[in-house]
């Protein structure tokens, strides 16, 4: 006990006192004088994260089609190819996200412009890389990607084999 009171502040009760009349320990929750000032520092604590929101209006062709519809189509089916790299599960044309608004607004804008799909997803690519489609190209960087499903595919039946044909031969053994 002797040495948690080593450690224990003491701190005049209030200012003008004598030195003799004491209390022990210092509560900076409880004491007037602070809570004001914890008060502020938790109302700002909380505040801070909703000004990092996004306050920009969205982009005009994320949520708005084009009048032609068959450019429309043809930005629609390019859309569908394209991941969202903030939901990473959803094409750009069902994501909510405001990068995947963004994403659309270039597409349509693009299309609009009179550019085909392949040369908007070149560029988007060339932007973002290959993960933004869901159909990458087979290269260096992506071979294990192609082959890592095969490679697995055929250590477990190399595994499985060696398995069944062990476990004839102790069948015979037992015979």
């Amino acid at each position: 006990m002797r040495g948690v009171q080593a450690f224990t502040a003491w701190i005049p009760a209030k200012a003008g006192i004598q030195s003799g009349t004491m209390r022990r320990g210092f509560n900076v929750a409880l004491d007037p004088r602070f809570r004001g000032g914890a008060l502020l520092f938790l109302a700002l604590l909380f505040a801070v994260p909703s000004f990092a929101q996004d306050r920009l209006p969205p982009a005009p062709y994320a949520y708005q089609q084009l009048n032609d519809p068959a450019k429309e189509a043809r930005a629609k089916a390019l859309m569908e190819e394209l991941r969202c790299l903030v939901c990473q599960g959803q094409s750009i044309a069902d994501s909510d996200a405001p990068l995947a608004g963004d994403m659309r607004h270039e597409v349509r804008s693009k299309i609009a412009a009179g550019e085909s799909p392949d040369e908007i997803k070149a560029w988007l690519v060339a932007r973002y890389g290959n993960w933004v489609t869901y159909d990458p190209p087979f290269d260096a960087a992506t071979a294990l990607l192609w082959l890592g499903p095969l490679l697995f595919l055929a250590i477990g039946g190399w595994l499985a084999f060696g398995r069944f044909r062990r476990g004839d031969g102790d069948a015979e053994d037992k015979a």
